[in-house]
């Protein structure tokens, strides 16, 4: 971060790995993004190790804010048979296996399924500047959602706020929660930074978010065949972006989302 310049990006990690479960370098990814703002959706934690934000963070350099939302399943081990040119099976295994699975009910987290390692599900904020505060704020829960939703809010000595998080599908009834996100944001006029995967397209989001526009305009969704932009950064009008892509890095179902921004003093 130089003067009044950063950059800010935001990447839908999938635990780290592709739908088969074929890991990719995380650390690498995060490197090439190159970003002093960095928030991370589906971050994988285990619960016998530290979690990949917390990876991220010590190889970078970066401090971490971080929030579990649902306990978690990953794969220990690449699915037989996957076929090179596809990020995920087309149809679901007989046993309705899958090679991350997120929210299951206690009951089933009784014994852990072979073959998998159980863990957390969640978010992260990782930062070049120390923060000044750090607050998480909860949104609820849907009926038809795996899992709670949340943001994390984190105030930089820059004067900016970041919020990040991971919003439900609109068809899991999504626009109940923005009331709640929108009370999590920091005023319109005042430097801000919302980044996150917010499953819906930007034009509508902008309408449910007044005072917050789009920094990059990229399809993200599919990654391999991108179709949609799923994945944004909104900034307030005290924010002037300089430039912004989508990049192709990792082996996320999504594409991070990169943008340089001036914050007005």
């Amino acid at each position: 971060m130089g003067g009044n310049e950063v950059v800010a990006a935001t990447f839908n990690v999938h635990a780290g790995m592709d739908g088969y479960g074929r890991r990719f370098n995380l650390v690498a990814a995060c490197k090439k993004i190159a970003a002093d703002i960095l928030v991370l959706q589906e971050v994988f934690s285990p619960a016998d190790g530290p979690s990949q934000a917390a990876e991220v963070a010590q190889a970078l350099g970066y401090h971490r804010c971080e929030l579990p939302l649902a306990r978690s399943l990953r794969t220990k081990e690449p699915m037989a048979g996957a076929p090179p040119d596809e990020w995920e099976p087309r149809r679901p295994y007989p046993s309705g296996a899958r090679a991350l699975r997120v929210g299951l009910s206690r009951h089933r987290y009784r014994r852990p399924r072979e073959g998998y390692e159980e863990g957390s599900w969640g978010l992260a904020i990782l930062t070049r500047e120390e923060p000044v505060a750090f607050e998480p704020v909860e949104l609820g829960r849907l009926r038809r959602d795996f899992t709670r939703r949340a943001a994390l809010v984190v105030e930089l000595p820059s004067g900016l706020t970041v919020v990040g998080t991971h919003m439900a599908h609109f068809s899991h009834g999504a626009p109940l929660l923005y009331r709640a996100l929108r009370s999590a944001l920091p005023d319109r006029t005042r430097p801000g930074l919302l980044a996150g995967d917010m499953n819906f397209w930007g034009p509508p989001l902008e309408l449910a978010l007044p005072g917050w526009r789009r920094a990059v305009k990229a399809k993200t969704w599919p990654a391999r065949r991108p179709r949609h932009q799923l994945d944004h950064l909104f900034v307030t009008s005290a924010v002037r972006v300089l430039e912004g892509a989508a990049l192709e890095l990792g082996d996320s179902d999504h594409l991070p989302l990169r943008a340089r921004l001036s914050l007005s003093t």
